[in-house]
């Protein structure tokens, strides 16, 4: 039987060393959330950043449009909340609506308030080992890991995904702590022989339960970071009751990498927060 990597328990420490941060600032720090119209997928992920938010005294403060907003409006508000001094890191919640440019609107955030990551200045600066903020999920996985003592240097880590947010910055981190890794998508050829080899599979695809036991080493490490929703249930990339006979560690979706992730966008905050005081 394996052992359950429940993120809720494991990011209760860092929920309190944020509480304390909070408390040492003149004036609360303050997260921006922009949301274009309201997908079952992202709507649960604003609502625990706003409960958490408040819970360790920060300002949440949510900006929802329509669907059918335009771009630009959607720019100037990201150009607005830029230029507010009062605002210290800015998300903008995706998936965006078909037709919108992602890349247009999330470049649109400053650098210095990019608390996700996914600016093309912060991309570039991450892959140059410059000082920059990483995506919160990539990170949220390698912080489970480190804080549950699981060993990385030398294990065969299989990582299904490839997307900005968790698959191309992961492979990266994972290579900085010496593991091995085989990047998987959705054109791999014979995925069953590479995750059986793996000690520690990664999947981040948003297929539901698409991992079952039999693509699963005995007593591998299993981090799963994908969602899909239907008829308002969430369900990760794992089989979870099946493939959990045979892995050492598993996380469980939802309250595995999740509560992590919201942990690590808060410290991101602060962390913006305290580069603007010291800027002064």
């Amino acid at each position: 039987m394996s052992q359950i990597l429940d993120g809720k328990d494991i990011s209760k420490q860092l929920q309190e060393e944020l509480t304390s941060k909070v408390k040492t600032c003149m004036i609360k720090p303050s997260i921006a959330v922009v949301q274009i119209g309201e997908e079952a997928s992202t709507t649960p992920y604003v609502d625990a950043i706003s409960q958490i938010s408040t819970e360790i005294g920060m300002n949440f403060r949510l900006f929802q449009y329509a669907f059918d907003t335009s771009e630009r409006e959607i720019i100037n508000k990201i150009v607005e909340l830029n230029n507010d001094e009062y605002v210290d890191g800015i998300i903008i919640q995706l998936p965006l609506p078909n037709g919108m440019s992602t890349k247009r609107i999330v470049n649109a955030i400053d650098v210095s308030k990019d608390i996700d990551g996914l600016t093309d200045k912060s991309i570039a600066r991450f892959y140059t080992n410059r000082k920059c903020f990483i995506p919160c999920t990539a990170l949220a996985v390698m912080e489970i890991l480190r804080l549950s003592e699981i060993e990385i240097s030398g294990k065969h880590v299989a990582l299904i995904g490839r997307s900005n947010l968790i698959g191309k910055p992961l492979v990266q981190l994972l290579m900085k702590k010496d593991a091995t890794v085989t990047i998987c998508h959705s054109k791999t050829e014979n995925l069953k022989q590479i995750t059986t080899s793996a000690d520690i599979l990664i999947t981040a695809t948003g297929q539901k339960e698409m991992i079952t036991a039999d693509m699963v080493k005995e007593g591998a490490v299993i981090i799963d970071a994908g969602t899909t929703w239907e008829n308002g249930k969430v369900y990760g990339d794992v089989k979870f009751d099946e493939v959990k006979e045979k892995a050492s560690y598993i996380t469980k979706v939802p309250g595995g990498i999740g509560p992590m992730t919201v942990m690590i966008l808060l410290k991101n905050v602060i962390e913006c927060y305290n580069n603007k005081v010291t800027s002064k």
